[in-house]
Parts: structure tokens; sequence; C-alpha cells
């Protein structure tokens, strides 16, 4: 599905890096921005209504949106460009109100920062339903996030679009089971473990190792589900994972970790740890000798201010990608390439992209899509017309029919590492695996730590 845009918003939102200044949103936890539509036409006429009829004008209505993410807190690096994102989305819904079923929907964007705390998040939806009464709840940004929203939605009869989660934690660890249950409000998009744990592999097969690998898992639910799958997903391949045990967000001391990663010759590093946390284990482990030929790491590696406060102790480090420039993909609203969007954030922000900023857009491309299919602004209309929502967006082409579960439609993956830059960055993510989507353009090959 594409969703019908103004070329000449276009063209403006490409120009002004798709800011539109006074939007409302602001990152203090809340705010609300409101568009209203500035392309409804007036049928008036020079010639008197006697001789030429008047059109009735399309009726009008509002679109509620709620949206959370951690904007602040350890998680802050998947809500860092939530606000860019949140404003472009206002000025394009101001100028481009939904229209569905007959009737003119502006759109009113009311955000919420969950701190990056899991509780506070399921309230602030539940806050945002009861309270603020949208008619639809939007989500990013880990399972601690994502899944306590998705859990309030279900509750509470309402629609909710998540991402920016591997969707096992998201579908299982809510209480799903593949091919016996599913949600009735609540869907998602992302790709799962299989896909990360095979892009990882491909990144792994490029050099000459032992196989053995350090498996650095938090006492979380990521950490709970790539501990948990890792090894049977990697065995096939010949790869032993080590998974001295989970440990808690917030650990300041990894000695014990990296004794057993020296201890068993672990030449592979792999994980999936907050920022912080990253931060102090590379630098401990720089510090005790523990030198691995690759390290593929999830979620801290994902964002450029992470990389950065490493230093050059950084270069090569590997993450999975889900999101970059060279990512073949346009915007269903606004038509921007991904290099569009990515330079526009730049320009706006003086920031490198990151990662979210493409799902942030993509989640309202879906509600957009959703909304249009479902005919109106109708709760049950919109969670009916989610289960066979089909639309191309910045990060791909969804589909909700394709599985692999229900309530999931999945996005490709690519690898890459983070490389020392002479540009205007210091760090640039370089594409070395498209295995399993050849249709992202590659930038180099695996290349080993030093």
């Amino acid at each position: 599905m594409k969703i019908a845009r103004s070329a000449g918003v276009v063209a403006a939102v490409a120009a002004l890096g798709l800011v539109a200044a006074g939007c409302g949103s602001s990152l203090d936890g809340e705010s609300s921005s409101s568009s209203s539509s500035s392309s409804e036409s007036s049928s008036s006429s020079s010639s008197s209504s006697s001789e030429q009829p008047t059109e009735e004008p399309a009726p009008t209505g509002t679109l509620k949106i709620g949206f959370v993410s951690p904007q602040t807190g350890p998680l802050a690096g998947f809500g860092e460009a939530d606000q860019y994102a949140i404003d472009a989305m206002t000025a394009y819904f101001a100028a481009n109100p939904i229209v569905a079923g007959g009737t003119t929907y502006n759109v009113e964007i009311i955000t919420k920062d969950a701190q990056s705390d899991s509780k506070r998040a399921g309230d602030l939806a539940a806050e945002l339903i009861n309270s603020d009464g949208v008619d639809i709840v939007l989500a990013q940004g880990t399972p601690d996030i994502v899944n306590p929203v998705a859990d309030q939605c279900e509750a509470n009869a309402t629609p909710c679009i998540t991402t920016v989660a591997p969707w096992q934690p998201y579908f299982i660890g809510r209480g799903g089971v593949p091919g016996e249950t599913s949600f009735n409000w609540t869907y998602h998009f992302f790709w799962g473990l299989e896909d990360v744990a095979g892009t990882y592999v491909d990144m792994w097969n490029q050099l000459d190792t032992n196989k053995m690998v350090g498996g650095l898992f938090p006492n979380d639910p990521d950490g709970e589900a790539w501990g948990a799958n890792f090894p049977a997903l990697t065995e096939a391949d010949g790869y032993t994972i080590d998974n001295p045990g989970l440990y808690p967000n917030g650990t300041q001391d990894f000695s014990a970790q990296i004794s057993a990663y020296k201890a068993n010759d672990d030449q592979i590093l792999t994980g999936v740890p907050i920022p912080p946390d990253f931060t102090t284990f590379w630098t401990q482990a720089k510090q005790q000798g523990y030198n691995p030929k690759i390290a593929t790491i999830g979620k801290a590696l994902l964002f450029p201010s992470s990389v950065e406060a490493l230093g050059d102790i950084a270069n090569n480090l590997g993450t999975e990608v889900w999101w970059t420039p060279t990512y073949p993909f346009s915007s269903s609203l606004t038509g921007q390439s991904a290099a569009e969007l990515a330079q526009a954030y730049t320009d706006s922000t003086g920031k490198q992209w990151t990662q979210p900023l493409g799902f942030a857009e993509a989640l309202f491309e879906v509600t957009a899509a959703a909304v249009v299919a479902a005919g109106s602004n109708d709760k049950q209309a919109i969670a009916d017309a989610m289960k066979t929502l089909k639309v191309s967006t910045i990060v791909g082409d969804l589909d909700w029919t394709a599985g692999p579960v229900p309530n999931v439609a999945k996005t490709p993956i690519a690898g890459g590492q983070w490389r020392l830059s002479d540009g205007d960055f210091p760090f640039e993510l370089v594409i070395v695996s498209n295995k399993l989507n050849p249709i992202i353009p590659t930038g180099g090959t695996v290349e080993a730590m030093k």
C-alpha cells in the first residue's frame, strides 16, 4: 500500500528538514502536537450558488496518536531521534491530513517519555488510553518498553503498533505461543533472533577463528531471549556459545565475565548489553587483555554516540544493522529516500543519523496505512485492518499476512562494523554482510579487530 502525498509538501519538508518550528512536542515526558488541515479545498466560486451548486465539505475528525519511547535514561539512544520524527510527522500531517472513508482526519500526536523504565512505560500507555483518549498507541525501543505498552493496549482494547524489539521477546515474552495463540489489538514489526544470529554467523564466517563465542547477556528480556536461543541458532554452523551467566543491568565490574572468556579462548564476542554497560565492559576488557578477533554486539552498538564514547578502541566493533542511509527504501508518506531522511535529520540537528530514526517514521507510515484501510479512526476497525495490512515503508516492505506469527511483520537486516572515519563524524557504520537481504548494498567486508 502506498499513501498519497502532496508533491509540494514533499519538497517543503525536504528543504526544511521536516521540522516545523513550534510543533509542540517536547522531551519532558508529555507533549501534544495537533495538526489542522491546510489542504481542505474551498468549493466557493465566483459564480453565484444559483448558477453553480456548492460542494458539501468533507466531514472532518481528529486522529489522536499516543507515542511512548525511552527518551531519557540508559535506553535513551533508542529515542534520540524521536523528537525529530514527531515534529516531522506533525508538520507532514498538518499539510496532509489522513483521508479515510470520506472523512478528513487531522492528526494529534501525544508523546510520553518512558525514561527507560518498564513500569512507567505501561503506566503511560494506560494514561494515554484512559486520560488522553487516544485512538491508537505507538511505541518503540526494546522489549522493556514495547511489551508493557502492548500489554496495556491489549487489556484496554486499543490498537497498538510497536517496533525495535526482536519478535520473539515481543510475542513469546508476552505469552504468545507460535502456532497456537495471537493477540487481538497489538501489532509489531521488526526482525527475529533467527535473523540476527544468521547475520552474525555470516560475519563470523568471514574470519578464521576457533568458533568459540563469548556471550554477554544481561538479565533483562533481551538478554534472556538471546542467551536462551543463540546456542541453538548458531550450533549448526559449528559455533559454541560460552555463557557465564546473566548479569544485572548497571554492572560496574565485568572481571568475572572477562576471565571466563579468556580462559575459554573465546575469539568471538557477542551479546546484547545496554549502551553504558558495554562501555564499561569493553574498557575493562581492553585493560585486562581480552582481545577477540570480532565482536558483534546488539543494542549497545547501534548508536553513534555509544561508539564515540569508546574512542579508538571501538574501531571495527560489529553490530546488526536494521536501517541506514544506503537502504533502498522510501517513505510512503513523504516520498523521501532513506538517504534523504538521514541527511535531513543531520541538517536539522547537526547529529549523525541513527538507526531508530527510520523506524520512528515507519510507525507513522503504518498508522496512516491502517487508518486508511480501516476507513475510519474506529479502534476495532483499525485493529481488524492490521491483521492483513501490507505497506511499503522507509524500513522495507511490511506484510502482516506473512508471519512468522500473527501480529508480526518482519523487516530486513544486515551486518555492519563501525570504522574510524575522516568524514564529518568520528565513525561510520559500514555494511559488511547482506547474506539474508542481498537487496541491501554492502560497503566492504569484515575486518579483524586489533
